[in-house]
């Protein structure tokens, strides 16, 4: 990676020293030393056209195909054989810039594994008849028990056979609480264990694990290159191929035909090539693509390449993350219903007290719910007692407590709260049972909550005729009351990342074009097959790297304005291509009818590239 960002430096600064080397070409021919204003010139053809030159010569005599590089060659050769050294110099300085911005922006997309693979578990401690031993991944055997200790991601899919522990899932699931596991419990490669030591069974091979699925899926859905990229190079090829043989045919015809002389005959022939040059329609595209670009990130949104503009604008159907894209990825306390006799502010500082102790995503949203009440400084409780994945027994202010799971709170299965808590069931929430001395004392209902703009983002983008899919690793009841309030039209609930995949392949079937939005390590295979991928600015490395268009601002509300620039930069750019195919049809055509000088093709040329320029440059605004 770093040879290839030593190579994008390298083509910047030999297009810049181009660029200088013209300037100064044009100052000599304006002095006393006109004779030299050539030989600056010949060095800027040679600086500024290696690295295009460099890969058309490649593909010609490697690959045996002719592209626009070169064209770009020989009609800057033609244009100084007729003696207009400065435009086939400029020509060469535009085409040169072109690639350098190509080449960096095809690196960019290269690095989008980085991030996983650093998450990739190396080693595993495995329990031998002799004691504990630590072994490279690869070399783990089915049946082997290894041993995870507290806060350590596991090393590979397996089966608990001793232990009680909560799994982080959020690099497989997306989802941001963690799942209590206990024996005969299946966990997955990538994941964290919680606060206890787990042994586990191996059930697979490392590279059919679940995480390294994920890496797998990656790789090979970012290797299907898209129809129009295919398009595009089989236009190159004929374009080149078309155009030279019109040359080739110019330099002879007309002698015979028309009753040209030679040096009429040759003269057409090197105005067709000039004027035939591509640089307008090129240029129709390379400088609107990165004034859009430079628009969107200074409103947050960073595209990764010219292409992810102008895909967005066609997509036809958008497929978002629930966990940190939809929602506000943490728990927070919606709900709280007490028994009568009880203060809620006294009780909320006593859950807090205790919770205070605990890590679990769950307990600090308690907390952080006791602070936003003003609770705060709160004292440790005397004595505290935790059964991890069930719940915590503690004395706090000399009254004993006991909050977790009903089966650990309620230990003669009372049922209370009922009609509540199968309202918060039905609503998906997680609820917390809380009891006292005296028994049940209160219920806390937690949920991931919905973003502000997710709703209204919506309702504004049914207007463009969007279909919009939630795709999420939580349960049917959750997903459905999220759903329903940010206006999803579909749900895929209970997804892993292999599913969101095969869901996503499914809505590319029936709508063709799809964006998927997301946030985490499990949303990268789903984001990779996508048309086009969308990351959440706080979201993972994974998805940040595998994605094509990132929301820095980490708003919704962006990807409204992203779509806005989408479209504006495609009409844009359909007003230059067909302006630029106008003017070169124009040249051609004069220049046939002997029309034509090279200067007024030059100007025709140069001019109409000025133009398209120009107009591209009007995406800086709004």
């Amino acid at each position: 990676m770093a040879l290839k960002h030593l190579w994008t430096l390298r083509e910047w600064q030999f297009a810049i020293v181009s660029g200088g080397l013209i300037l100064c070409a044009w100052l000599l021919e304006n002095s006393t030393y006109s004779f030299a204003a050539a030989i600056v010139y010949a060095f800027a053809y040679m600086i500024g056209g290696y690295y295009k030159a460099k890969e058309g010569l490649y593909d010609l005599i490697h690959m045996k195909k002719l592209n626009v590089e070169i064209l770009m060659i020989l009609a800057a050769v033609g244009a100084a054989v007729i003696g207009y050294w400065a435009e086939g110099a400029l020509l060469i300085f535009i085409f040169s810039v072109s690639g350098a911005l190509e080449t960096y922006t095809m690196n960019k997309s290269e690095k989008e594994l980085s991030a996983l693979m650093e998450l990739k578990p190396q080693e595993a401690l495995v329990l031998t008849d002799t004691g504990e031993v630590i072994r490279r991944v690869e070399d783990v055997k089915i049946q082997s028990i290894i041993l995870v200790k507290p806060g350590e991601r596991i090393p590979m899919d397996g089966i608990i056979v001793k232990g009680t522990s909560a799994i982080d899932e959020s690099a497989i699931s997306g989802e941001s609480i963690p799942h209590t596991k206990s024996k005969n419990d299946e966990v997955f490669a990538g994941t964290v264990n919680g606060s206890s030591a787990l042994r586990i069974e191996v059930t697979k091979h490392y590279e059919d694990t679940l995480f390294q699925r994920i890496i797998s899926l990656v790789q090979s859905a970012k290797k299907e290159a898209p129809p129009s990229h295919q398009f595009i190079e089989r236009f190159e090829g004929l374009y080149v191929k078309i155009v030279l043989a019109f040359t080739a045919l110019m330099m002879v015809l007309p002698y015979y035909l028309f009753g040209w002389s030679w040096t009429e005959t040759w003269y057409r022939a090197m105005v067709l090539l000039v004027v035939a040059s591509p640089c307008a329609l090129v240029a129709s595209i390379m400088p609107a693509t990165l004034s859009a670009i430079s628009n969107g990130a200074r409103k947050g949104i960073l595209f990764k390449g010219g292409i992810h503009v102008e895909k967005l604008a066609n997509m036809k159907a958008i497929a978002f993350d629930k966990t940190g894209t939809l929602t506000n990825g943490t728990p927070e306390v919606t709900d709280v219903f007490t028994r009568k006799d009880i203060d809620t502010n006294a009780l909320i500082e006593a859950v807090a007290a205790i919770e205070n102790q605990s890590t679990h995503p769950l307990a600090e949203a308690i907390v952080a719910y006791a602070e936003d009440r003003g609770i705060t400084n709160l004292p440790s409780p005397e004595k505290l007692n935790e059964q991890s994945g069930f719940g915590v027994e503690a004395v706090w202010n000399q009254q004993t407590w006991r909050i977790g799971k009903k089966s650990f709170v309620c230990t003669d299965n009372t049922d209370f709260f009922a009609e509540e808590t199968a309202v918060l069931t039905q609503e998906g929430k997680t609820i917390v049972y809380i009891a006292d001395e005296h028994g049940p004392a209160a219920v806390l209902a937690l949920q991931d909550t919905i973003r502000d703009e997710s709703a209204p983002l919506m309702k504004q983008l049914k207007n463009a005729h969007i279909h919009f899919v939630m795709l999420t690793g939580d349960h049917e009841s959750t997903a459905s009351a999220i759903a329903k309030e940010a206006a999803i039209d579909d749900i895929a609930a209970n997804c892993l990342p292999e599913d969101k995949l095969k869901k996503i392949n499914e809505l590319k079937e029936k709508y063709g074009h799809v964006a998927m939005v997301g946030d985490g390590m499990n949303d990268a295979p789903a984001l990779a097959a996508a048309d086009t991928s969308i990351a959440m600015g706080a979201g993972t490395d994974v998805a940040l790297e595998t994605s094509d268009i990132v929301l820095m601002k980490d708003d919704l509300q962006s990807l409204k304005q992203a779509i806005t620039l989408s479209k504006r930069m495609n009409r844009i750019v359909r007003q230059n291509i067909v302006f630029s195919i106008a003017v070169i049809i124009l040249l051609i055509v004069s220049n046939l009818a002997q029309q034509l000088t090279l200067p007024l093709g030059v100007i025709g040329h140069e001019g109409s590239t000025i133009l398209v320029i120009l107009n591209g440059l009007r995406l800086l605004r709004g």
